[in-house]
């Protein structure tokens, strides 16, 4: 087992990890006090190296294969409490400190073996199994890393990071539509394709017609009432998340945005939104709870 002297050095290893595959992830975790983003990082650097197993893979019977070797060397490292292994040897460090329930990194793992399995959904039914296995899971572990407020808000407060995760995903299908598609995979229900008339065909000469528009609008609305939905449990996290948290949902709310700024074209262009941006949803956001607190302080002066 590692001393935390010798998980200095692999939790740097993360962050480093971290920064480089999600820009928008790792600056919210900016926010947070050091030891909370040791800990992000770590779950962070778990779920992109179980990702990357299936994206990565030269064919889906080696993608099963690593997938498969992967949940057995962390189901050993869960059960031991350590690993040779660096990712999990800081990702088992951060369940043991902050209590992360074991069975919510096999979800994920089963989540991946989906994406192995799968590359169409018929309905959006399906597809929201696939987001909650791939991305609610990890809000979910995120929020026992963060903590909550009060131990009464738990329950309430899970369920709430399910619908963030859950538009958070949404967001990463439409942003991604091409590239998928490239990677034999569509994630747009199929049924709800057909409803709008917009084809696989289509998709593949990535045309961007009325039936798109209208599909494309369509799924936007639907990312946005989930972040809307989630929005009640971001004030029920412990105090030193909660910004980061609040900070991450405002970027990617951004990216529809993005999305829709440039007449939906997710073919030939990722929507990002750059780092100025970024801080200006930050200090935009950090100006609320000083508005209120200036308020107050004329109400207590006036009074």
């Amino acid at each position: 087992m590692r001393t935390a002297t010798e998980l200095v050095p692999i939790y740097a290893e993360a962050a480093r990890a971290t920064a480089a595959g999600s820009k928008s992830f790792f600056f919210a975790t900016r926010f947070f006090p050091r030891e909370l983003a040791r800990s992000a990082h770590a779950v962070y650097w778990f779920c992109r190296t179980t990702d990357d197993l299936v994206d990565e893979c030269t064919n889906l019977d080696e993608g099963r294969v690593q997938l498969e070797a992967w949940a057995v060397a962390t189901r050993r490292a869960l059960d031991e409490g350590h690993s040779p292994n660096r990712v999990l040897a800081a990702f088992t460090d951060a369940v043991a400190r902050h209590a992360i329930p074991h069975d919510l990194p096999f979800e994920l793992i089963e989540g991946m073996r989906m994406d192995l399995d799968c590359t169409r959904y018929r309905t959006f039914d399906e597809l929201r199994v696939f987001c909650y296995r791939v991305a609610s899971v990890v809000g979910l572990m995120m929020s026992h890393v963060i903590g909550f407020a009060r131990p009464a808000d738990q329950a309430a407060g899970l369920n709430y990071a399910i619908d963030l995760g859950i538009g958070m995903q949404l967001t990463n299908i439409l942003r991604d539509l091409g590239e998928d598609w490239q990677r034999g995979r569509i994630y747009l229900p199929a049924d709800e394709m057909a409803q709008f008339g917009y084809t696989r065909e289509m998709l593949g000469r990535g045309e961007r017609n009325p039936a798109f528009r209208a599909l494309m609008e369509f799924q936007i609305a639907r990312a946005r009432r989930f972040y809307a939905a989630s929005q009640p449990g971001v004030p029920l996290l412990n105090r030193d998340g909660r910004f980061a948290v609040q900070v991450a949902s405002d970027v990617y709310q951004q990216i529809l945005g993005r999305i829709e700024r440039a007449g939906y074209d997710v073919f030939s262009q990722r929507a990002v939104v750059p780092p100025l941006e970024k801080y200006w949803i930050t200090t935009r956001r950090m100006a609320v709870p000083m508005a209120r607190h200036g308020l107050l302080r004329l109400k207590e002066r006036f009074s």
